[in-house]
C-alpha cells in the first residue's frame, strides 16, 4: 500500500535529520583523523617533543590501531547500549582525546591521546553507516551512505584549513583545541538523533520501533529469526576457508590490506612528502584540500560506475589509476599539473577500497556475507596501522623519495589481488542484485 504524501514528507524530514546529524558527526571524525597529518610537517620542522620521522610514523599508527580496536568492538557495544548512545560516546571520546593531545607535554601523552581518539573514530563510522541505513528513504540506501562518506573527506578539507589558519599565528596546539569543540555537538546528537530501528527490534522493543517507523514512513527492519550465537559466527568464518574458498578469502584480505595501507599512509604523510618534494607548507596543505575534494567526487561516482561495469572491474581499474597517480606525485611538475594529479588520485584512491567491500559482498554467499565483509575490513585495518609507520621509516632512513613509490606499489598489489580474486570467482551475481556502498574507512 502506498504511503500518503504527508507520511512521505515526514519520512523525508526524518531521513534528512538523521543523515544530517550523522554527516556532522562523521565530518568531525574526518577533522580529527586528518588533523595529525596536517600539523605533522610543522611538528617535524620544529622538532616538537624531539619528534623524528620514525617516531612520527609510530604516532600515526597509534590512531589507526585505536581505530582497529574501535571498529572491532563497536558492534558488541552497540548491541548492548544502542547505536545512538555509542555514537554520542564516540564523539565525546575522540573530542576529549584531542584535548589530551593539545595539552600533552611529552610524546607518550600525545600518543595516548591519538590512540584514544582512534578508538572513538573507529567506533563512530560503522555505527553512523548503520544509523543512516535504518532511516534512508526506500530504495535510496546506497546513495545515502555514499553521501555520508563525503563528510569524512570534508573533515579532511577542514583540517587543512585549520592548520593553515592557526599554526603560524597561534601554534599547533590550537589545531587540536579546535578538534575538542565537537564535544559541544554531543548533547545535540543525544537530544535529536532517534535510536536505531534495528536496535529497537533486536531488543524486543517492537512496538516502539513500529510506532516510530509508522510515524515517519520508513521501513521497519525485519526481526531476526534467532540471535546469532558464537557457534553460528564461527561456522560462518569457517565457511570462508572451506573447499577452494580459502584462496579467495586470502586474496580479498591481501587486497584490503594494501588498500588501507595506501589510504592511511597517504592521508598521514601527503603534506610531509610534498614538503620533501620542495613545496611550501601552504601549498602542501592545499594538496590535502584538493585530495579530499577528489575523495568526495570519488565517493559520489564509484557506486554508479560499479553498477554499470561491475565492482570487481572498477576496483582493479581504480587501484591501477591510484598507483599511477601516487607515483606521479614523486615527480616535480608544474603546480597546475600537480593539483590535477592530486585531485584525480583522491578520486580513485578513496573509493578503490570501497569497491573491494562491494566485491566481497557481491561474491559472497548470503549467509556468510556480513562475516566476509567484516573480516575483510578487519584484515585491511592492519594495513591502516602499517601505512603511517612505513612512511615514517622511509623518511627516517633517508629514503623519503621512495615514499610515494612504496604507496604506489601497495596500490598495484591490491589491483593484482582483487583482479585475481574476481577472475577466480565462479559465482555469478544476477543483474540488478542489491549492492550497498560501504564506507572505505
Amino acid at each position: 500500500m502506498s504511503s500518503s504524501p504527508a507520511l512521505s514528507a515526514r519520512g523525508s524530514r526524518l531521513a534528512l535529520l538523521v543523515v544530517g546529524l550523522c554527516w556532522l558527526a562523521v565530518l568531525f571524525d574526518g577533522l580529527d583523523m586528518f588533523i595529525y597529518g596536517s600539523v605533522l610537517p610543522h611538528l617535524l620542522e620544529t622538532k616538537t617533543f624531539g619528534l623524528t620521522p620514525d617516531t612520527a610514523g609510530d604516532l600515526g599508527s597509534y590512531a589507526t590501531f585505536g581505530m582497529l580496536i574501535g571498529a572491532l568492538t563497536a558492534g558488541t557495544v552497540a548491541d548492548r547500549i544502542g547505536r545512538k548512545k555509542l555514537m554520542v560516546g564516540c564523539v565525546i571520546l575522540f573530542s576529549l582525546a584531542s584535548g589530551v593531545c593539545a595539552t600533552a607535554g611529552s610524546v607518550e601523552v600525545f600518543g595516548l591521546g591519538r590512540t584514544l581518539a582512534g578508538v572513538g573514530l573507529g567506533g563512530l563510522l560503522p555505527t553512523a553507516i548503520s544509523m543512516v541505513s535504518d532511516y534512508a528513504p526506500r530504495g535510496r540506501g546506497a546513495i545515502v551512505i555514499g553521501l555520508l562518506m563525503t563528510a569524512h573527506h570534508a573533515g579532511g578539507i577542514l583540517s587543512a584549513y585549520v592548520a593553515k589558519w592557526l599554526i603560524d599565528p597561534v601554534g599547533w596546539r590550537a589545531a587540536f583545541w579546535v578538534c575538542v569543540l565537537p564535544v559541544l555537538f554531543a548533547p545535540v546528537l543525544a537530544k535529536l538523533l532517534p535510536e536505531s530501528l534495528s536496535f529497537l527490534v533486536a531488543k524486543g522493543r517492537a512496538d516502539e520501533a513500529r510506532e516510530l517507523a509508522t510515524r515517519y514512513d520508513v521501513e521497519l527492519p525485519a526481526a531476526k529469526s534467532g540471535k546469532q550465537g558464537a557457534a553460528d559466527r564461527w561456522n560462518a568464518l569457517q565457511n570462508l576457508f572451506r573447499g577452494g574458498e580459502w584462496t579467495q578469502t586470502l586474496l580479498y584480505w591481501l587486497a584490503s590490506f594494501g588498500g588501507l595501507l595506501l589510504v592511511y599512509g597517504v592521508a598521514t604523510w601527503l603534506p610531509t612528502l610534498m614538503r620533501a618534494e620542495g613545496y611550501e607548507l601552504g601549498s602542501a596543505l592545499s594538496f590535502v584540500v584538493v585530495f579530499n575534494l577528489g575523495g568526495i567526487v570519488g565517493m559520489l561516482v564509484a557506486g554508479r560506475a560499479a553498477d554499470r561495469f561491475g565492482a570487481p572491474r572498477i576496483s582493479a581499474i581504480w587501484f591501477a589509476l591510484t598507483a599511477a597517480g601516487v607515483f606521479l606525485l614523486s615527480v616535480h611538475m608544474p603546480m597546475s599539473a600537480t593539483m590535477i594529479v592530486v585531485f584525480l588520485t583522491g578520486v580513485f584512491l578513496n573509493s578503490a577500497q570501497t569497491m573491494i567491500y562491494a566485491t566481497v559482498s557481491i561474491r559472497s554467499h548470503a549467509g556468510d556475507r556480513a562475516t566476509a565483509v567484516g573480516w575483510t575490513s578487519g584484515m585491511g585495518r592492519f594495513g591502516a596501522v602499517f601505512g603511517p609507520w612505513l612512511g615514517g621509516q622511509l623518511l627516517a632512513s633517508g629514503h623519503g623519495d621512495w615514499g610515494f613509490t612504496s604507496f604506489a606499489i601497495a596500490g598495484l598489489s591490491s589491483m593484482v589481488f582483487i583482479g585475481i580474486a574476481a577472475l577466480r570467482s565462479a559465482k555469478q551475481t544476477p543483474r540488478g542484485a542489491d549492492q550497498e556502498l560501504v564506507g572505505a574507512h
